[in-house]
């Protein structure tokens, strides 16, 4: 009977960090869902563009790749179909529903990483809290910044059970969210002895998860990775003279405690993955944590640092959220676990790992105090740059298809959440395949020998004889107080009053 009843209250257990996660999940939805970045409305335009007219672009009938994460806007346009049940669809409440499910597989990764190594309960609620309370991954969402630590947790689960074949398919998830994560799945697959000894199987099951989307990108799309890869390349002049290896302290300069709150469990994971290297070759603890897989998602995250400080891409502040969350996790489940072995050997010291966790702690409550502080709701995310809110670019980009009745427009530079509510056909390298057919030209021409082969390489069935579309207007930011007709005046937390101007191309 008392077997039973234990049995039971394992089983109840097992819901606490799921539903914790998911309600956590909810509740920052509602935060942060009136203002979404410019990038994430890309993404939801993919998403409804998908949804609505089976189509693989921003706008109707202009197919495009510039969809970093293809696993991000299949979810959320399978989401969007749902929600076409209550009439029309609804991309917005479907990234609410992805946000849930993201915070309950964090909760559900917790929860079976707990077991394995032995954590209490609270160092689950904290590693889930250090995702869903940063700020930096809150001013993202929308893009694929849950996700990220969704599927990297969910992988380390199945690497530290010693499932390869769920390990596969987990990993082909990764590679589809982003196909720079093949860095953690790499890291994790060669330093887990359980998945390296059926290296074959779990192999095989990754490439049968993401063969399909890739053969489509590759063979109809033209390209293997996005286009966002040289997109962004092109783009990281904008943030001279910073990079993404120094971007930490560019953020910092402009927003000290939010960069702390968000980054400092990221270097106390990085602390304690130099002292278990350590400790793990130069002690002999008879009963040493497996904590095997979770340090080497950590090593991920260094390698995958240095390796987007190498391509030369800018730091946008959601590249940071992969190496960041895959650290801050190792830091939980190291202290955790050297706590939980300090309950079941006295001789060992439980101050260092409860001090450890208290402060990190400390950090997850002052991500919070910063979110607060940025109102509630959210009237722009605390980390943000785009010249209007989205609130006033939802008004603008409505006023937009109004007027154009029609006609293509060229993009002032920022298109997302103009793309989303004008449903017209504005141009830029996100939307018009042409004018990223000429970019990825003009890269290869300038990169290194070894990047210009690999673009090459991804690049081979681009058809490049497609032009840039012509527009019939141009829309254009200036700051300052709107003038004249077909200007709309804008607010921007970052850039102050600006407006926007319409004028016919000549």
């Amino acid at each position: 009977m008392l077997a039973v009843e234990n049995e039971k209250t394992k089983v109840s257990r097992g819901w606490v960090l799921p539903v914790f996660g998911a309600v956590l999940g909810a509740l920052v939805f509602l935060v942060v869902r009136s203002s979404l970045t410019d990038d994430s409305y890309i993404t939801l335009a993919y998403a409804r563009n998908l949804a609505e007219h089976g189509e693989w672009g921003m706008i109707p009938g202009a197919p495009a790749n510039s969809a970093t994460s293809p696993l991000n806007v299949l979810l959320l346009a399978a989401l969007t179909l749902v929600t076409r049940i209550a009439g029309d669809p609804h991309p917005v409440l479907a990234l609410g529903i992805l946000t849930v499910l993201c915070g309950g597989a964090l909760g559900w990764a917790w929860q079976r990483i707990g077991r394995v190594l032995s954590l209490p309960t609270a160092a689950g609620v904290l590693g889930i809290t250090l995702v869903l309370l940063n700020p930096f991954v809150l001013s993202a969402i929308g893009l694929e910044v849950l996700l990220i630590p969704a599927v990297l947790m969910v992988l380390t689960v199945f690497a530290m059970e010693g499932r390869p074949i769920w390990f596969g398919f987990a990993a082909g998830l990764a590679v589809l969210t982003r196909i720079d994560l093949v860095v953690f799945v790499v890291a994790i697959a060669v330093c887990t002895p359980a998945i390296r000894r059926k290296l074959l199987p779990a192999a095989g099951f990754a490439v049968l998860t993401t063969a399909p989307w890739f053969l489509v990108s590759w063979f109809v799309f033209g390209s293997f990775v996005p286009d966002t890869l040289v997109i962004k390349q092109a783009q990281a002049g904008l943030f001279a003279p910073w990079s993404y290896s120094t971007g930490p302290v560019m953020y910092y300069i402009g927003w000290p405690v939010t960069v702390l709150v968000s980054f400092l469990p990221a270097l106390v994971g990085v602390v304690a993955l130099a002292g278990w290297v350590a400790a793990r070759f130069a002690v002999r603890w008879p009963e040493f944590p497996p904590l095997g897989p979770i340090a080497a998602l950590a090593a991920g995250g260094i390698l995958y640092y240095i390796a987007y400080s190498y391509i030369g891409v800018g730091p946008f502040h959601w590249y940071y959220v992969a190496p960041v969350a895959a650290t801050s996790a190792f830091a939980v489940a190291a202290f955790g676990s050297w706590y939980a072995q300090t309950r079941e050997r006295p001789a060992l010291r439980s101050g260092p790992p409860l001090l450890a966790l208290g402060l990190t702690g400390v950090l997850v409550l002052g991500g919070a105090a910063v979110d607060a502080a940025q109102g509630l709701p959210w009237k722009s995310p605390v980390v943000f740059g785009n010249w209007a809110s989205a609130q006033d670019y939802a008004r603008v980009g409505t006023a937009l298809g109004k007027r154009l009745d029609g006609a293509a427009v060229a993009s002032p530079g920022e298109i997302g959440t103009l793309a989303y509510y004008c449903q017209c056909a504005i141009l830029d390298v996100f939307s018009d395949r042409g004018a990223a057919v000429s970019l990825v030209r003009q890269r290869i021409e300038q990169a290194s020998p070894v990047m210009s082969l690999a673009l090459r390489v991804n690049y081979h069935w681009l058809d490049r004889s497609v032009a840039p579309r012509k527009p019939d207007y141009r829309l254009q930011y200036a700051s300052g107080p709107a003038t004249g007709p077909d200007s709309w005046q804008v607010y921007s937390a970052a850039k102050g009053v600006g407006h926007f101007t319409l004028t016919r191309e000549q």
